[in-house]
């Protein structure tokens, strides 16, 4: 990771869709890390109310963001008149990544940028629901 690049952890307070599991366990990683990085209750709040940190956040560069499935990630920023760099975003996804996955990442000094181009994108298989017969 460049110094530029930054961390932001959602803990997706609201929604609860991440497994509680994985979240704790990946803020437990954070702080243990001695990595700056940010927390954030909810992302999905935080868009609802156009909260301005978002914009802060964007503008900063380089992002690696934890949180849920990329394109919602995108467009909850987009939603909040800041939208993320395409070439500089890196989302993790706590909904269906494991925790060991996601510090792993995070703490990489590589940024693999992730974001969907375009307005919308297929789900990946692994994002779909699991039906059963």
């Amino acid at each position: 990771m460049t110094m530029a690049t930054r961390i932001l952890y959602c803990n997706c307070t609201y929604a609860q869709v991440v497994p509680k599991e994985v979240k704790e366990a990946v803020l437990k990683s954070l702080c243990e890390s001695g990595v700056a990085f940010d927390a954030v209750a909810d992302l999905c709040e935080m868009s609802a109310r156009q909260d301005p940190a978002l914009k802060r956040l964007t503008d900063g560069g380089a992002i690696k963001i934890a949180a849920c499935y990329p394109r919602a990630v995108k467009w909850l920023f987009s939603a909040a008149g800041a939208p993320l760099p395409i070439e500089g975003t890196e989302i993790l996804n706590m909904r269906i990544q494991k925790s060991e996955e996601v510090v792993t990442s995070l703490l990489d000094p590589n940024l693999k940028p992730n974001l969907p181009s375009g307005k919308a994108t297929q789900p990946t298989p692994a994002e779909l629901p699991v039906t059963t017969a």
